[in-house]
């Protein structure tokens, strides 16, 4: 038995010193209720582990030095370190963490329950979470965006076409306006002055002028416009349509469709690697990830994961022991 155990423990260690030495990328596997890991430069599998139903989104704390997994279905926040991968700890009692956000000052946390129809505001000191209000939302919250002086968060309804605006001084529902069919990802636009909405019933992305209340552009994209991927260079940024198979080069200045990237299998989430040449995407519908040369605008890689992948993250920060 001693032999036996002995022998799981150095297993186990030499697992994680793989994985500490490699570059990590995390996936989540929402239907198999799992996070994978992959290594950034063979591409080859490190680990899979076993987390709350419905793992779909995932995003780090402001100081780094954890990633929050939102697992919706369990009902919980799972902290893991953002170079290995390995759980620091979880949080509980978290009710359908479907989409989750910090506001840019660091002060609020923001979980979207797309089940129960609402969204919770969490006070944040830079550790703990405490619920400061729910709000009732007509249906289906889905993703987020914050203004860049944190007054502001955006909402959007799949299920009732809306997009909502939250003062978050007073935590109350300030205007709430419709748009598309089914409204997933947002996000406002370096100058501040737009959202973009993607409009996953159809394919286009809506803009918005938050501050007039008003949408002003449709900007033609593909079937099933859905998230949205920004640029480091603060001007254009990538959405993803999951039922064209296409992601779409947005230029936030021009507001115009500047490119077309083909993707087999459902894009959805994407992640960018540091030096801006390199995106992962996954691919809900086929069970991989793909790996895509940004200026070639080529998949250069499919990678097998488990079912319906969604969220995908990889760390800025060097590999440690």
């Amino acid at each position: 038995m001693f032999r036996r155990l002995h022998r799981l423990s150095v297993l186990c260690l030499l697992c994680f010193l793989s994985t500490a030495q490699a570059e990590v990328v995390v996936v989540l596997n929402s239907r198999d209720a799992t996070v994978q890991l992959l290594d950034q430069k063979t591409y080859a599998p490190l680990s899979t582990f076993s987390v709350g139903k419905e793992p779909h989104h995932l995003m780090e704390t402001p100081d780094g030095k954890s990633l929050i997994v939102a697992s919706a279905v369990g009902n919980e926040l799972i902290f893991l370190d953002p170079v290995s991968g390995q759980i620091q700890r979880r949080i509980p009692n978290i009710l359908d963490p479907y989409q989750i956000g910090f506001s840019p000052d660091q002060k609020w946390f923001i979980s979207n329950s797309l089940r129960l129809d609402r969204i919770d505001l969490y006070r944040y000191d830079g550790t703990n979470l405490t619920l400061a209000k729910r709000i009732a939302l007509p249906k289906m919250p889905s993703h987020m965006a914050f203004t860049e002086d944190s007054s502001m968060a955006f909402i959007t309804q799949q299920g009732s076409n809306q997009v909502s605006a939250i003062d978050l001084a007073t935590q109350t529902v300030k205007w709430t306006m419709p748009v598309g069919p089914a409204p997933a990802g947002i996000t406002v636009t370096p100058d501040g002055k737009y959202l973009l909405v993607g409009i996953m019933g159809s394919d286009y992305v809506e803009v918005i002028d938050w501050r007039a209340q008003k949408s002003i552009k449709r900007i033609k994209a593909g079937a099933g416009a859905h998230n949205f991927r920004a640029l480091g260079d603060k001007r254009m940024t990538f959405v993803s349509n999951r039922v064209s198979n296409t992601i779409n080069i947005i230029d936030q200045t021009t507001l115009e469709n500047v490119g077309t990237i083909n993707v087999p299998g459902g894009p959805d989430c994407m992640e960018i690697t540091p030096d801006g040449k390199t995106m992962w995407v996954t691919l809900r519908w086929i069970k991989k990830v793909a790996v895509i040369d940004i200026p070639s605008r080529k998949v250069i890689k499919l990678i097998p994961v488990g079912r319906s992948p969604h969220g995908v993250y990889f760390s800025r920060h060097s590999p440690r022991m």
